[in-house]
């Protein structure tokens, strides 16, 4: 099962800047559509393109296998 780390990527990123941020924002900043998002960030069965992954990346700061790993079921 592919699990993603939105979630503690978007903490993370609130702790270093001493702030919240919104899945809105991180949709918004990212040029990612809300919907995807937010469905990324609950983990339901989702599946994304490339460019969201490169678009998040960009927007993280990080590598593809920071915001998604492999989970053995």
């Amino acid at each position: 099962m592919i699990k993603y780390n939105l979630k503690e990527l978007i903490a993370k990123k609130s702790t270093i800047e001493k702030r919240k941020i919104t899945l809105d924002e991180v949709a918004s900043a990212a040029g990612v559509n809300k919907a995807a998002i937010s469905k990324m960030s609950s983990n339901t069965n989702y599946s994304t393109t490339t460019r969201t992954l490169d678009a998040l990346c960009i927007y993280f700061d990080c590598k593809v296998e920071d915001i998604i790993e492999h989970v053995k079921p």
